[in-house]
């Protein structure tokens, strides 16, 4: 079994590069559920996060309260480095997991769909990596329609990004996603396929 990585920055169009994957067959690990399942009740993810910023960070429920705890790391750096190295840990542990439970499923090649892969140094672990990038007009203009947030929020979250250049500087495949999705598709399929290319060399 093979473990290819997929990111991209916000609103560039991963997830549905994700889903393209998974429609071709190619099972795909989405960091992001895989962060959320470590902090669920009871886990030592969810135990560790309010032992370090206290029971502050939970809603009524007893479960993580993400806005919470997002206003408490956001611009402390300090803060976020602490959760970070909380979380990395476990989301490494439990997508190790996935890994090898779709490789005793007899699957040949898993996507790992990450958003930090470059950012967190973790490029050369999920080679071949294939990048997705939009123009940044585009990504911004998908932030105001997909999470009605405001123009002065959804440029603050795309400043809050590694710069798109040092993921495709990383890149081994890039998608670009700067036309209508018909073509976003066969880009992805490509890029699939040199993957696919790609794997069999090695």
């Amino acid at each position: 079994m093979h473990v290819f990585g997929l990111t991209g920055g916000i609103a560039s169009g991963k997830s549905v590069v994700a889903a393209l994957f998974r429609e071709q067959g190619v099972p795909v690990v989405d960091a992001d559920d895989v962060a959320r399942e470590v902090v669920e009740p009871g886990t030592p993810g969810l135990a560790a996060i309010v032992a370090a910023f206290g029971a502050q960070v939970l809603d009524p429920a007893g479960r993580l309260d993400r806005k919470q705890l997002a206003a408490r790391v956001f611009g402390d750096d300090e803060a976020r480095k602490r959760l970070n190295r909380i979380l990395h840990p476990q989301i490494g542990a439990a997508s190790a997991l996935h890994f090898a439970r779709h490789g005793s499923l007899g699957a040949a090649l898993v996507c790992y769909d990450a958003a930090l892969l470059v950012e967190g140094g973790l490029a050369d672990a999920f080679r071949p990596l294939v990048v997705v990038a939009a123009p940044r007009a585009l990504q911004q203009a998908r932030l105001l329609a997909r999470d009605g947030v405001s123009e002065r929020e959804a440029a603050a979250r795309l400043d809050a990004q590694a710069p798109v250049e040092a993921k495709l500087a990383a890149a081994d495949v890039v998608i670009r996603n700067d036309a209508d999705l018909e073509t976003l598709r066969r880009r992805a399929l490509d890029a699939l396929a040199e993957v696919r290319r790609r794997v069999a060399l090695h």
